[in-house]
């Protein structure tokens, strides 16, 4: 069987592609395991009949209203959307769907960890981290911090390391340093601190 006969290449664009299109969209908002090929492409399929079934009464008109031979350039258009951008907004209404407080308390929260649910929301933060060999860490995180998603082992980068007093009190950044990389497998602890601007360099 040939894959790059056309009969066949259109049921591959129009049964995968979309259904594609709204993973990746999905896993750029909450980034899930690393799934084989033959799962990926059953999910696919599935996203993509899901999206035909939203569309179902929009595509019935454009079929039964003959545009493809009236109107080709919007029928062009239309199938577009329905392939290409209608998958977009499919993986986005999902995912404040998921968020909504009435489909939490029915079904997990769209992101795994604790971790990925705190430092998506970017706020800036002064920071504590108590290490497993129970000493302490301060730092700036803010815009050019950075910390690792889910599946990616945590880690966090502060790009400001401070000196911090036995009250946890922060006193002054630390000289000549670029900040600190500290690896999840060291933390015990992680203590927050929120600010509302990067501007805002006091406790």
């Amino acid at each position: 069987m040939n894959i790059w006969e056309m009969d066949k290449l259109i049921i591959f664009i129009g049964f995968v592609i979309p259904g594609f299109i709204s993973i990746k969209v999905y896993d750029l908002l909450h980034p899930s395991e690393v799934m084989d090929s033959t799962k990926k492409v059953i999910e696919a399929v599935t996203y993509s009949c899901f999206n035909y079934a939203v569309l179902i009464i929009p595509i019935y008109l454009v079929e039964n209203g003959d545009w493809k031979n009236n109107y080709p350039w919007l029928y062009g258009l239309f199938y577009a959307f329905v392939l290409f951008l209608f998958p977009i907004v499919i993986a986005f209404a999902l995912s404040k769907l998921r968020q909504c407080e009435f489909v939490q308390n029915k079904a997990p929260h769209p992101v795994k960890m604790p971790w990925d649910f705190v430092f998506k929301q970017r706020r800036f933060y002064w920071v504590i981290v108590e290490l497993k060999d129970g000493s302490k860490v301060g730092g700036k995180y803010a815009s050019n911090s950075f910390t690792s998603s889910f599946p990616a082992p945590e880690q966090i980068y502060l790009e400001e390391k401070w000196v911090i007093d036995e009250d946890d009190t922060f006193v002054r950044a630390r000289g000549g340093s670029a900040g600190v990389l500290i690896a999840a497998e060291q933390i015990s602890t992680i203590e927050l601190f929120v600010y509302d601007t990067g501007e805002n360099d006091d406790e």
